[in-house]
């Protein structure tokens, strides 16, 4: 009977080492993937500021466009040659 409680003790500690090496995995694991989030939310960041960046650039585009086809207009108006 001692031998089936020793064998039982030995079996219960490798599921105990087992079980601590799962967690110790899982959680080396967790620290990596929440790195990876940080980084990618870092990324979307900056991506979103670069987008708000161009839109505003594309607005300026526009409007600079405008003046330069208005003064043309002017120009023409003027019939200077």
């Amino acid at each position: 009977m001692a031998e089936g409680l020793t064998e039982r003790l030995e079996q219960l500690e490798k599921s105990a080492r087992r079980a601590a090496e799962t967690i110790t995995r899982l959680r080396k694991e967790r620290d990596n993937l929440q790195a990876k989030v940080a980084g990618l939310e870092a990324k979307l960041q900056h991506a979103e500021a670069e987008r708000t960046e161009l839109t505003s650039l594309r607005q300026e585009r526009k409007e600079v466009l405008a003046q330069v086809d208005s003064i043309l207009k002017e120009l023409d108006r003027l019939d200077i040659q």
